[in-house]
């Protein structure tokens, strides 16, 4: 008997397996779908060249298109699990402006927190640190006041960008101080005012038909 060759169900095949294998392959160390300038789409571990155009996978395999600040490049997120990074500042804070202007710039997701309370004071010092702003926390590095070359050197060793890479849709979390601000609690219920005393009617005195003046 004649068998009949069909490439097309062995191409189906391999696709099959190609795509089972995304979740797990993005899982350990993420993926790529790079579309080449003939078109060609190939998936890659490695960052694409500038003349492709790619699309990060999430660790499901799915494409983060559309996913906004859900997903963010590979580098990034593997910088900001490993090392985040904390920004400390204060109010008419020249150098903290400066600060938070070089991590805007070089696309460093980070968390805000400002020191403007006596308790905030009293948290950071209880972290080990000085009360002397702005304090940036890169991992478990700390790194007091603001030296740009010093912070840009961090960065760069803790994986961080030079330019920015974050999606276009990405937002920091809010800014809010360092203790959360509690509200007071309502003032205890005071017992009503007693009525104001009627005052008593003297007692009569002697008259001429009482000369005692007793009264049962």
């Amino acid at each position: 008997m004649k068998t009949t060759y069909r490439p097309h169900r062995a191409t189906r095949l391999v696709a099959a397996a190609v795509l089972a294998l995304l979740p797990v392959l993005a899982s350990a160390q993420g993926i790529y779908r790079i579309v080449g300038p003939d078109g060609r789409v190939t998936f890659s571990d490695k960052p694409p060249a500038k003349s492709e155009k790619a699309t990060a996978l999430s660790p499901s395999g799915r494409s983060s298109e559309g996913g906004g600040a859900s997903e963010l490049p590979f580098e990034l997120r593997e910088a900001m699990n490993r090392y985040p990074v904390t920004l400390y500042t204060g109010d008419n804070c020249e150098p903290c402006g400066a600060a938070r202007s070089l991590l805007n710039r070089r696309g460093v997701p980070y968390t805000e927190r400002t020191i403007t309370t006596a308790q905030d004071i009293e948290a950071l010092q209880r972290m080990g640190m000085e009360a002397t702003v702005p304090i940036a926390t890169i991992g478990g590095q700390r790194l007091k006041g603001y030296l740009e070359g010093d912070w840009s050197s961090y960065l760069d060793a803790a994986g961080y960008p030079k330019t920015s890479r974050l999606p276009s849709g990405y937002r920091n979390p809010p800014i809010g101080p360092l203790v959360p601000l509690q509200e007071a609690p309502p003032a205890a219920a005071r017992p009503p005012a007693p009525p104001p005393a009627t005052p008593s009617a003297p007692a009569p005195g002697p008259t001429p038909d009482n000369p005692t003046g007793i009264v049962f």
